[in-house]
């Protein structure tokens, strides 16, 4: 089967699409990835991409066709709406000359929706099946992370939305949750199918490894990996690492990534005092994050509480239960109710410092077997429902269906 893969981000920015594409490949099918140019979190294009140049390359066999676009700069709201404007506009330009017959468009939407345009173009001139995996709930995504509150500006984008729906011979949601808001849009029931993500088959369970325990401390400790944004609720983690510290002294909270508030975060670190116990160690390669998860007690994850937010399964909720951690969340809605289900942690409200601190409190009373147990269960969990050779074989059904 011939599929093209049309996504604004793709390798060597480290979306789960990467991987996905690699899995589609490795089961004899033909892909092309119509993408954009590397840019994202630094905001600057990657060593060696320029507007101009790598209009199109190979990475592990697979052809990559690149759109120019404008780089998000620091993510303010002017430069990454010109970031998502630039590539809608001039991929769809390269929309009109690509010379491809797909059997299948494949759209990878974790923002913006207007990757959807190109895509719509595509199946008009080449009259093959599209596909839309939805990642995040536009426009209402534009008013939870983006902070739009301009009317005209969500109206747009809502109709655009549909419109784009409206051409998508099928739809995939991430999440179940996100059906009855999709209907609420006018999507038919029958166009939408539950198509979760997985994790890439390097997330599993590993010894320690040397080279990683100076990032840890001899006590207990929890590790929060992935962006350090708006959405990830660092001012609930901040409040309750300061109420943990006032009960116990020996859990450090070790933090990996980047993001828009990294240097907030670095602030508020130094005016609460906590330089011993929150640390925040840079980005690395997510191939290296089973190593960093081996020293963890317990893996981390926090959300805003909103209620749209709380309809999504956090990608890297797949990624810690991989590693058979044991995961503490805060948060509200379908990831707290997958460790709840899962028996793979423990869980409190989103944005409730109190409640967190209690939970990280409660875990650390639990001896290493009760531990272990919640970690079992969560790879259980993800092997049942999240694994990727499992979900790989579902894509293919749906899309020849």
């Amino acid at each position: 089967m011939r599929i093209l893969v049309v996504t604004q981000y793709f390798w060597p920015e480290n979306f789960r699409i990467n991987d996905l594409v690699i899995g589609l490949k490795e089961r004899g099918h033909e892909v092309t990835v119509f993408t954009g140019k590397p840019n994202y979190p630094g905001g600057k294009f990657f060593d060696g991409y320029n507007f101009f140049n790598k209009r199109t390359e190979t990475w592990n066999g697979i052809k990559i066709i690149r759109s120019s676009l404008l780089p998000r700069g620091k993510g303010g709201g002017v430069r990454l709406f010109l970031n998502f404007l630039s590539f809608a506009f001039f991929s769809s330009l390269r929309a009109f000359l690509l010379n491809t017959k797909p059997d299948v468009i494949f759209v990878y939407e974790p923002s913006p929706i207007t990757v959807g345009i190109p895509a719509v173009i595509l199946k008009k001139r080449t009259r093959a099946k599209l596909v839309f995996w939805v990642q995040d709930l536009w426009p209402q995504v534009l008013v939870v992370s983006g902070g739009i509150k301009n009317k005209r500006v969500i109206t747009a984008a809502d109709k655009l939305t549909k419109w784009i729906y409206r051409h998508s011979n099928k739809i995939l949601v991430q999440s179940n949750a996100f059906t009855d808001y999709l209907l609420s849009q006018g999507v038919t029931k029958e166009k939408v199918t539950y198509y979760p993500n997985s994790a890439e088959a390097f997330y599993r369970p590993v010894p320690k490894h040397p080279d990683y325990q100076k990032y840890f401390t001899s006590g207990q400790n929890i590790v929060f990996a992935g962006n350090i944004g708006e959405s990830q609720a660092f001012d609930t983690l901040l409040a309750a690492a300061r109420l943990v510290k006032a009960k116990n002294k020996s859990i450090c909270w070790t933090i990996i990534g980047d993001g828009r508030m990294k240097d907030y975060v670095s602030g508020k670190v130094v005016e609460y005092g906590l330089q011993d116990t929150f640390k925040l160690i840079g980005a690395f390669p997510s191939t290296e994050m089973p190593y960093f998860f081996a020293y963890a007690d317990a893996l981390i994850l926090s959300l805003k509480k909103d209620f749209i937010i709380s309809l999504t399964i956090p990608s890297k909720l797949q990624s810690y239960m991989a590693c058979g951690k044991p995961v503490i969340g805060c948060l509200d809605g379908e990831g707290a109710r997958i460790i709840t289900q899962s028996d793979g942690g423990l869980v409190a409200a989103g944005e409730d410092e109190q409640q967190l601190s209690e939970q990280v409190l409660h875990f650390f009373e639990l001896n290493e077997n009760e531990r272990a147990v919640l970690g079992q269960n969560a790879l259980a969990f993800y092997e049942k429902e999240f694994e990727r050779e499992r979900l790989l074989s579902q894509l293919l059904s749906i899309i020849n269906g």
